[in-house]
């Protein structure tokens, strides 16, 4: 038989809510509609510093953290598997939390869609990915006494990064997270072989980082947590 998690983890944008991770770039794109898009994997600060090619004054942080916020509350929709996945581990007793690179205000009104049984794991002076810190933090305010077991689940390669570094298991996704960067309607809009290969290259990215499974998105996520499972039953550790 498998074993069973010790406790989830989530990124939030991306994964849990968000499909694509949409909420950053949409902002920038309101703020600065003539600046070219940055990588997926910017903080807010460093995406809006290289669309603007120089450093960021506060105001320009503070109007992009209300932006970000504006935006969210438009994006705080469940992805595609969330909600049975959320609910097979609370009647499990799995504890799960979200983390998130956006602020926290913003990161809150995504979370407005899930349910009470995911904390909300904010940073306390953690330092940015693909540092542990935050997944510790986490899994320390889930009351989770051992890692072994724990899990996280990313699209992020910087938050995969930090929860190899954390020592979790990983998964990563490909098709909702910030790799392939669509928003659903979008997403299915694509041609069959487009979304092939942006699926492949998210993929194979995740893969070469390291993670342990690569799936789409959440509602295929069954098969590696018992794969896991079953790795674990084994004595192997991530």
């Amino acid at each position: 038989m498998p074993s069973s998690p010790t406790a989830l983890l989530f990124e939030l944008s991306g994964c849990l809510v968000d499909f694509g991770a949409r909420t950053l770039p949409v902002a920038l794109q309101r703020l600065y509609p003539e600046c070219s898009t940055t990588t997926p994997v910017d903080t807010p600060q460093q995406a809006l510093e290289a669309s603007l090619g120089r450093a960021a004054t506060p105001a320009q942080l503070q109007a992009l953290r209300e932006t970000l916020s504006e935006v969210a509350g438009e994006h705080a929709e469940l992805a595609p598997g969330a909600e049975r996945l959320l609910n097979d581990l609370a009647d499990g007793g799995v504890p799960c939390a979200w983390i998130d690179r956006l602020p926290s205000d913003a990161s809150l009104r995504l979370a407005e869609a899930l349910p009470d049984s995911v904390l909300a794991a904010l940073p306390q002076q953690a330092r940015a990915w693909p540092a542990p810190d935050s997944c510790w933090q986490a899994l320390t305010q889930l009351g989770v006494e051992r890692l072994d077991g724990c899990i996280l689940v990313t699209g992020n390669p910087l938050l995969l990064q930090a929860g190899l570094n954390a020592g979790c298991w990983t998964i990563g996704l490909a098709a909702c997270g910030p790799l392939c960067g669509h928003a659903p309607a979008d997403w299915q809009a694509l041609a069959g072989n487009e979304q092939e290969r942006l699926r492949a290259e998210a993929t194979l990215q995740l893969y070469r980082l390291g993670a342990h499974s690569v799936v789409d998105h959440l509602g295929e996520i069954a098969a590696s947590l018992d794969d896991i499972g079953i790795r674990r039953s084994k004595g192997e550790r991530p």
